[in-house]
Order: structure tokens, then C-alpha cells, then sequence
């Protein structure tokens, strides 16, 4: 997959996990005997993607790249460390030494896990998407908790509002997102939020604004890894 990188946000503590099975961070902590970063790679390269930039942390930089490195010899790996936790889009800022106005990006939360590859339903390729950036919804009883999409009649994108108290759709937007090469750019120009983060859904509203950004809806199930239970929910949907 040419000109494809994929980001991996990869620098949260998982403090709803903090001492869960003694693991040092999240995304070390193993998931059927597998460290969740390890995991996650699998997943994403079982999709067919192959060129990676992990953002970690700096206390766990470390140990992040021994257990990746040690694991997946035939892929490219890179790094950059979040030095500050300051938002999920302040995350993917740190890969900016690694891009390219030429690459298609593939962002994606660590302890996101799906049954099925969503990146199937698009062509990712310089002659089929050139501009705009995708993200992927699956409906919720209650999305109050998530980013939350409203979408046309066509499944374009109209606006998008973080956890908000009266939703206008199911549509719960999932950790995994598709961006063109103007992406970071875009981060750039962000400014905090209210709870003082660079906010992921204030980044795909500039390419709400620019009539450019477009949804894909999940089949299959979904799992946000960063509770216990849902640890276990996954270990039980991967045997």
C-alpha cells in the first residue's frame, strides 16, 4: 500500500486500567498473552498496511519500541513521543517529522479493535482519494458518551459534537479515521478545547467545513479497550 502510513496513538496510561494485571501502561498490558500495541499492529497489518508511526509517552518510550521491535522485524517502524497529554489530535501532531503532503494517513486509537477490516469499504489510493478524510460510526443506544456524527441521506457528514447532552443521531464515532495529505496543516490551526485538549472531532470538522468529509458506518462488533471489562469482552471475541 503506497504513500499509506498509519499513526497509532499509542501514549495513554489507561487510567481506568490503573492496576489491572499489573501492567506497567495500557498498551502494554496483554490481551490473551499478547501485549496490546503488539495486538494492535496484527490487526493493522492483517489490513494490509505495513509503514507505522507510534506516538508513546515519554516514561514508556522505551519499553514500547523493545516489545514492538522484538515482534514485527519485517515492518517499518517509527516513533515519536507526546510529550504532554494535551488531546488526541495534539497526539498525531508528534508524526508530523514523518509525513508527507504525498501520504494518505491511517489514524488510529490503540485499544480500538474490530471484527472486520473497516478500511474494505474505501480505495486507498492517490487516483480514488486525494482530498477529504473519512471516519467510521457504529450505532449506540446511547451515544452521549462518544463523538457523536450526523450524517445526510447521502451518509455525508453534516456536523459532529463530542459527548453531547442531546445527540442528534446514534451515530458513535469510532476510534479509526482516514486523512488526505492536508492533515497536519489542518492540526495546526486548532486551537484547545474547554476541557483544554486539540480535540480529534474539531479536526474532522474543518473538513466538515470544506464539504469533504465522509462516513463509513462499522459491520461487526467494536471493542474500546480501556476498561477491564471490556479487555475481557475482547479476549472472548478474539478466541
Amino acid at each position: 500500500m503506497g504513500n499509506i502510513k498509519c499513526v497509532i496513538a499509542a501514549g495513554g496510561l489507561g487510567t481506568r486500567l490503573k492496576d489491572y494485571r499489573n501492567s506497567p501502561t495500557k498498551m502494554l498490558l496483554e490481551v490473551n498473552g499478547t501485549p496490546m500495541i503488539n495486538r494492535q499492529i496484527s490487526q493493522l497489518q492483517d489490513w494490509g498496511l505495513e509503514d507505522f508511526i507510534i506516538i508513546t509517552n515519554p516514561e514508556f518510550e522505551t519499553l514500547t519500541k523493545d516489545v514492538t521491535n522484538k515482534e514485527f522485524t519485517n515492518l517499518n517502524l517509527k516513533y515519536s513521543v507526546q510529550e504532554n497529554p494535551e488531546g488526541i489530535s495534539h497526539a498525531f501532531l508528534q508524526a508530523e517529522e514523518h509525513l508527507s503532503e504525498d501520504d494518505i494517513t491511517v489514524f488510529i486509537l490503540g485499544d480500538n479493535f474490530f471484527e472486520y477490516n473497516p478500511l474494505s469499504e474505501i480505495k486507498l489510493d492517490k487516483s480514488s482519494f486525494n482530498s477529504g478524510c473519512y471516519i467510521f460510526t457504529y450505532e449506540v443506544e446511547d451515544p452521549r458518551d462518544f463523538g457523536v456524527a450526523e450524517l445526510d441521506s447521502l451518509g455525508k457528514v453534516i456536523s459532529i459534537e463530542e459527548k453531547p447532552e442531546n445527540p442528534k443521531s446514534n451515530n458513535a464515532i469510532v476510534g479509526i479515521y482516514v486523512f488526505d495529505g492536508t492533515v497536519i496543516n489542518k492540526i495546526k490551526t486548532l486551537k484547545p478545547s474547554a476541557r483544554g485538549e486539540y480535540e480529534i472531532t474539531d479536526l474532522c470538522d474543518l473538513y466538515i467545513q470544506e464539504n469533504n468529509c465522509m462516513n463509513i458506518p462499522l459491520k461487526g462488533w467494536w471493542i474500546d479497550a480501556g476498561t477491564p471489562e471490556r479487555i475481557e469482552e475482547l479476549e472472548s471475541n478474539l478466541v
